[in-house]
This record gives structure tokens, sequence and C-alpha cells, in this order.
């Protein structure tokens, strides 16, 4: 009979940060691995994500990482970035420092996500109350693998709820964020004092504050007293802080800081020797960098490491002799809140103190204050900034320290943990109780901040829920051409649908892909696809997101084929190798299509940019036995047919393709080149116009082939018909993103150049179609060819140095041919048209390496004829004009030449 084993439950406790990111890697670990789950937050906030540190609306208080280091996700370090842009802040950076309550509203915001997506796998309920306490049950263990879809073998646990509730949970994640302050550090006549605020963050804790114009005393002069100093700052009141050392944290720089290697450690590492590597590696950062965090910063991946490496006794040492030092330097202000603090306590507003409360009376409805420097200090109101405690002494955790479930950490800070799970008072892992981020102090140190935090609630998850279940062999779906994939029946459907779509080149191949991943999260090449789609074609795609999940999943569930695919594309999209990964996945795996179509390029991708001009076509022929004739592959060859000259033999060979398939946009668009290349404009016009209208209705890239009539018509010198062309098919509004920048505003940037359109040229509905990132920071040297010939038109000079400076730092295609080529455009907008002429000239050769076709590129050559004409330079462009010509028959080039002077 076989056992039916019960969904298990995971219990939450603590909706802040640290619950919500470990609640958004269940959701999504479990989804991805179709493991059923019960998920349980409980926290009494109205909200989840914010917690003490994010719940402030104050919109001085900023976050103290830059935005590019906050992100939910370690493998996506740009999500929060992306979330800002998409939600009122288009144009903040990874360097910029958001606010806190900002912050709280993202990590709501990803946790309400993730639950949507993992609807049907996930359940999630919110339970508003406190856990007060923690027990075994009566079941003890669970079994060898513990319920179904949940590792480990520990018993369940009960958790008592302050409600009065019980909940039964298989395992139990203490997400309760740093310790409470104590206020252990105060006078007895203080604690007892109205006029004394131990909880500043408690909701109205504060209210009476606001009211009053009298002094303030905060006690600490970190991050939270810095946040009070500035909510309480007023140009009648004087705030004061005190700490024992007096010091307030440092600022972030004001751009992002240099990248520095750590230092070797010494191989017997003792405090003393750290001490010396860590000074003499600061010393080298000012020397090198005029700045010292970027050593502190290269420091960061190794602290817990080195915590663990010292003993309790070289940690206590550290503790009282650096740690003052240390957390002023590693915890740090976003630049404006240094700046404002400055001008409070230029202005006297802000007053710091180093040393101790020693004693407090209260006189006159004030507190005056004596400090142990000998100071006295009158306050209305006397605030405890001194942050989290040293030890864990909510109701909760003083229940488990009490019946030994767990015990305190090292120097009495936290709780001691093996990888998260809560060590016993035997050193053992008993109960299935973990936790995450500042409990962990007294194991890691550094521990409290997001990108420490959201590590461990991935691998909590990754610990929580057992490996993808290994399925019984059988046989697997395959794709449109015969290759297996690594899902089920229902997904792979949707996926062969995309791909028939992006080898036809017909729109829809998003959405088909987009509805595989909903029906099997865990499929690694829906995501690849759709990451692919976004980087190459402007598809509506979070491509980072895309990539990362395609990565996690290929991880738990791929082949290796797929896995490799998953590779070609991570190096595309990071610009690391991509051409060559791409093509020596191609080596191994001739038969995947999807691989094939992005390393050619015809029309939908950039195609392989970095090698030989005839290195395509020898991939086509090479592949050519895994297709057996297949219309795709007939299609490619075509295409690539007419770019060696070979156009009767292209021109058979698209004819074969639409034989068999009339929809295939890539025999299709060969044949549109052949018609060009041979001159025959009218018959090409009629024949694509034709087909636009009956087959090529659903082409993804409609607005190309409309483009490739809108070219016959520029070579027949029919200005009339270019411009109804352009209303009617690729004006802005009917053509959008990428599409509009290539087709589009090439198109009206040729026919300026050879007179087809006179008075103002639209190139600003163009520019405004685009979005700026893909204009000034495109993502590949074929997008930023076209970029800058669309600013060119729009004599943008600034836009164009922009571009140019992008090109300039990034992958080599863009460094050699786009860098120089936005010089030579700059050149001709500044009339300088001998210089323009010259690096035109220059750059012609080149030009192959950006992908595309080349008609595509020809807008390069119709530029420098204009330089060479403006630049009175008649003979050269008599030439060049005698050539194309020569290449194929054109009225508008026979027109230009007889109008050249003699």
């Amino acid at each position: 009979m076989t056992e039916v084993r019960k969904r298990p439950t995971v219990a939450i406790v603590g909706a802040g940060a640290a619950g919500t990111l470990t609640a958004v890697q269940l959701c999504e670990t479990a989804t991805r691995r179709r493991t059923p789950l019960d998920l349980v937050l409980v926290d009494p906030a109205p909200e989840a994500g914010r917690g003490t540190a994010y719940a402030t609306p104050d919109p001085r208080h900023r976050l103290n990482v830059p935005a590019g280091g906050m992100s939910c996700y370690p493998d996506d370090p740009g999500h929060f970035t992306r979330w800002l842009c998409r939600h009122g802040e288009p144009t903040v950076s990874g360097a910029d420092f958001a606010t806190r309550h900002r912050y709280g509203a993202y990590l709501a915001d990803t946790l309400a996500q993730a639950v949507v997506r993992s609807h049907g796998t996930v359940s999630v309920r919110r339970l508003r109350t406190r856990a007060e306490r923690c027990t075994g049950t009566s079941e003890g263990q669970a079994g060898p693998g513990g319920p179904a879809g949940l590792a480990g073998s520990a018993g369940p646990v009960e958790l008592h709820l302050a409600d009065g509730g019980l909940l039964t949970a298989d395992s139990a994640v203490l997400a309760t964020g740093p310790a409470a302050p104590t206020a252990a550090w105060a006078p007895p006549a203080l604690r007892t004092s109205p006029r004394f605020v131990n909880s500043p963050w408690s909701p109205g804790a504060l209210d009476a504050i606001r009211e009053d114009t009298a002094g303030v005393l905060l006690v600490g002069t970190g991050l939270t007293a810095v946040d009070l100093a500035l909510t309480l700052d007023r140009p009648e009141r004087t705030v004061h802080a005190v700490s024992r050392s007096g010091l307030l944290p440092q600022p972030h720089a004001l751009g992002p800081a240099d990248a520095m290697e750590a230092p070797s450690w010494p191989r017997d590492l003792t405090l003393s020797a750290l001490r010396r590597t860590v000074y003499r590696h600061v010393s080298r950062s000012v020397r090198t960098h005029g700045d010292w965090r970027p050593a502190l910063d290269s420091l960061r991946p190794h602290t817990a490491r080195l915590w663990r490496s010292l003993t309790p006794e070289e940690r206590g040492e550290f503790l009282t002799g650096e740690g003052a030092v240390w957390n002023t330097h590693r915890h740090r202000m976003a630049p404006t809140t240094a700046e404002s603090v400055t001008r409070a306590r230029t202005a006297r507003r802000l007053q710091v103190h180093a040393g101790t409360i020693a004693d407090v009376v209260e006189s006159g409805g004030q507190l005056v204050v004596t400090l142990s420097n000998g100071r006295t200090v009158r306050a209305g109101w006397v605030i405890d900034c001194t942050g989290p405690g040293q030890r864990l002494e909510d109701p909760l955790w003083h229940g488990l320290f009490a019946t030994g479930m767990a015990v305190t950490g090292p120097l009495g800070m936290g709780a001691a943990t093996r990888d998260g799970r809560l060590l016993d008072a035997q050193g053992r892992c008993v109960r299935a109780l973990f936790t995450l981020g500042a409990p962990r102090r007294g194991e890691l140190w550094e521990t409290t901040a997001i990108p420490e935090i959201r590590v461990q609630a991935a691998t909590l998850a990754q610990q929580l829920l057992a490996p993808p279940a290994r399925r019984a062999a059988r046989r697997r779906p395959v794709d449109g051409l015969g290759l297996p994939l690594s899902t089920h029946a229902e997904a792979a459907t949707a996926y062969r649908n995309g791909l028939d779509r992006v080898l036809k080149v017909r729109a829809g191949a998003e959405d088909a892909f987009a509805r595989a991943v909903a029906l099997d999260p865990g499929f690694a090449l829906g995501h690849a696809a759709l990451a692919l789609l976004g980087h190459e074609c402007g598809a509506a795609v979070d491509v980072p997101r895309a990539l990362a999940d395609a990565q996690r999943c290929a991880r738990e569930r791929a082949d290796e084929r797929e896995r490799s695919f998953v590779d070609v594309i991570t190096c595309r999209v990071q610009s690391a190798d991509g051409d060559r990964a791409l093509l020596r996945h191609l080596d191994t795996h001739p038969a995947d299509a999807l691989a094939l179509a992005a390393a050619v390029p015809t029309i939908a991708f950039s195609g392989v940019t970095d090698l030989d001009d005839d290195y395509a076509l020898r991939l086509v022929e090479r592949t050519s036995p895994a297709y057996d004739g297949h219309w795709f592959h007939t299609s490619l060859l075509a295409f690539l047919r007419q770019e060696q000259g070979r156009l009767h033999e292209a021109g058979e060979l698209a004819h074969r393709a639409l034989g068999v398939e009339p929809a295939s946009g890539h025999a299709v668009h060969a044949l549109a080149h052949v018609h060009y290349e041979s001159g025959a404009h009218e018959a090409g016009r009629d024949w694509l116009d034709r087909w636009v209208s009956g087959q090529g209705r659903g082409a993804v890239h409609r607005a190309h082939f409309s483009w490739h009539i809108a070219l016959h018509e520029l070579a027949l010198d029919d200005p009339a018909a270019v411009r109804r062309r352009w209303f009617a098919q690729l004006a802005p509004g009917r053509v959008t993103g990428v599409r509009a920048l290539v087709d589009s505003g090439s198109l009206l940037w040729r026919a300026r150049l050879s007179g087809n359109w006179q008075g103002e040229l639209p190139t600003s509905d163009v520019l405004d179609s685009v979005a700026c990132e893909v204009l000034e920071r495109p993502a590949t040297a074929f997008t930023a060819l076209h970029a800058a010939v669309a600013l060119t038109a729009a004599g943008d000079l600034p836009a164009l140095r922009r571009l140019r400076d992008h090109a300039a730092g990034a992958d080599p295609v863009q460094r050699e041919v786009v860098a120089p080529l936005c010089d030579a455009f700059a050149a001709l907008v500044e009339h300088r048209f001998h210089e323009a002429a010259v690096g035109l000239d220059a750059l012609l050769p080149d030009l192959r390496k950006v992908g595309g076709s080349a008609a595509q590129r020809e807008v390069v050559e119709e530029t420098l004829l204009y330089a060479l004409v403006s630049a009175g330079r008649c003979d050269a462009a008599r030439r060049l004009l005698d050539a194309r010509l020569d290449r194929k028959a054109a009225p508008r080039d026979r027109r230009m030449l007889a109008g050249l002077p003699g």
C-alpha cells in the first residue's frame, strides 16, 4: 500500500526583511521544483517587508547601501534598481541611495509577486500575531525523509501564539531581526523617566518630541542616531549625540568606488596578524585609489570566514578595540545624509560628544545629564539609539534558551547555529528550527545587511525544500526538430509554438515562451529563450530576471544541451565571449534551431559578429546534415547566399523554402535582398507588398519588410511613395522600440541624404519612441550603429557623444567600430565634412562586424557619399556612385551622379 505523505508546512516567524526574503525564496524554489508547500508568516505588523528598518515614512531616512546592492536576489543584483525605474524613478541608477520606505514597498511587492507566481503550488497565510513559545511535538521524528518535498528528518515544532492559537509546522524559520535594546546602560533615574524614549521606532514614540522645541540627547552615534537627528532637526532645537567613541558613521563615496582585490591572508591568522594585514591593505588603497573604501569593501566576502578563524578571546578583543571603528567605516551614511549631518553640525544644531552617561537629574521639566567627560547637557528628551542588544531576550527566544532547544551564540551574541540551523544544548540540530540575519551575529559577525541576508535566505530555501525528485526514465517531450525538453508535455507544446514563431519570424514567440514558463516555472530553456528575445529583439522581458531564472532552473533540472544553451545566453547578455560560446554550443548541438537562429544574422538576431565574414555561411553549411533540407535551414542558406552575391542561387533556395512554408520570414527576407541587390526594384516592391498584405500580416518584423519596400521606393527615386510608406507603416506609433530605431530612423536619414525628404525630418518622433537606455547604452553593436544614425539625423551631439563614451567601454565591436563611427558622425553634424568622410571611409571594411545585412549597413556608405559631396570631393563621390551602380541599378544613384559638378 502506498504511503500518503502530507503536504509540508514551513512557518516563518517575523515578516520583516529577513522573513520576507525567506518567503520569496521558498515560494520561488517550491514553484520551480513543483513542490507543494504551506507557508505561514507569523508577524503582527500590518504589512510584510517593512519591519523596523523600513517602516519609517521620513524621506530623509535613506538606505546605507546603494540601490545596486539591495536586490532581493543574490544572482540578480539589478532587480531593485529596475523596480525603482518601473515605479516612478526612471532615472535612478545602481549608485543611488533610495529611501527606506521605498525599500519596504519593494520588499512587500516582491513577496506579493512571488506569491502570485506560486499560486497552485504554495499556499501562503499571514497570522497577525506573535509567536511567544516554541516546543517540540509528541510525534517525534518525522521519518527518514520528512514530509514530502521537505528536506531534513527532525520532528515538527509547535508555535504557541499570543492570540492563544497553536501552529504546528514541519520547519520554522525564526526571522526575528535584531535583538531589542535593553537600556541596561541607563541609570535608574533615566529608565523610569517619562522623558526617556527607549524604543524610538515604535509607532507614536516621537510624537510628543516633534511637537516640542526642547533639546534632545541621543545616546548612540550610529545610523539610528543619524536618522533621528535628521527627523528631529529644527532651527530652534539643539540635538546632542553621545557615545563612547563619539564617532559618526563615515559617508559613502559620491560615486562608485574602485574595485580592489582582497589581500593575501597570513597562514597563521591571529588577530594581530589580521590587524597588520588589514591596515597595510587600507594604506595601499589610499595610495592607489586615494580612498580607504575600496580596501574595506574588498573584505566583505571574507568577513565571516575571518571572524570564525579568530578565537573567542580574539573576537572579544576586536569588539573592544576595533569594534567602533569597524562599524563607523563599514556601515556608512548615504552621501545626501552625510551632507545634511554636516550642515546640522556646522550650524551647531547637532553636537556630538564622546563619553557615557554618568548621572541624570530631572529639573524644571528637563533632564540634566552629566557625561563621563564632565560635560553637562540639558535636554527635554533622551532617546536610546544604542542599537540592537547583544542577547535575544524576547519571550520566544527566552523560552528556547530556557528549555535547551537553543543556546546563545559566541560572546553571548544571538544564537548558536550550524549553517543557519539552531543548535541545542548538546550541540545538535534536533529540531527543524532555522534562523538568519541578526541572530547569527555571533557566528558570522557581519550578518545584518541585505546582501548577506538574501544569500542566507536562498541557502535556507535550498535546505528546507528537498531537491527535485529523480523521475523514472521516460520519454521526454521534444521541440520542433526532435530535441528533448526537460519539462512536461503542456509546457513543451507552448515552447514548440514559441520556437516555431521564432523560426518563421512571426509575432507571438514571447507570449508562447512566457506561457511555457508559467506552466512550468522550472523550465530552464523557456526562461533562456525569453532572455534572448528581450536582449536581442527588444521584447518586453526583464532580461536579468529571466536569465537568473534560467540559471537557477538549469542547476536543478536540465540536460547538458539545455545547460549549455543557458550558458550561451548568459555569455551573450553579459558580453562575455558570447559569440564563441554560441559556436561551441552549435559544434556539439547542431540541431539546436534556436541557437542557430541566434548565430546567423538575418533579421531576428544580431548573430555572430566578431568572426570572419564567411563564418556564418560555413556554420550553416556545417549544420546542414542535422536539418535534412528543413525549410528553416534552407531559408538561412538562401539569405547567406545573397550576402555572397550568389543572387540566382539565393532566389532559388528562398522559393524552395517558401514552397514548403509560405510564412518563412527568413526566406522572404532573403528574396527581398535578392530583388534589391539585383536592382529589380519594381518587381521586388510589388512582390513584397503583396506578401506583407497577405502571409506577412503576422510577421513580428513586419515593419522591416515595409522598410525593404521603402528602400525600393527610394532607389526608384519616388519621394511621394516613401512618405506614404513612412506614415502608413513606419511612423512611430505603428513601430516602436528597437525596430523604430533600426528601420524608421535609418529610412528617414537615407531619405534626407538622397533628397527624397524635404522639410523637417521627424526624427524626434523616432527618438521619443525609444528608451534612453537603448539609445545611449545599447546592448549590441548593431543597435548602437542605428542609434548613432538616428542621433545624427536629429543633430543631437551631446547624446551622440554619450553613446560614443558607452561604446568605448562596451564590447570589442562597439569599441572598434561604433565609437569611431560616432566620432565621424559628430564631425558631420559639426560640418567638418572632410574629417567625417575620412573617418567613414576607413570604417566601411569593418562594418560587417556589427551584424545585420549589407542593405542595413549601406546607410553608412550613403552618409559617406553625402560627406564627400559636402566636402567638395566630387571625384571621390563619383567613384563611389559608379561602384554602387556597377553593383545594382538605381534611378536615384543615376540622378545623383548626373547632378555632380563636372
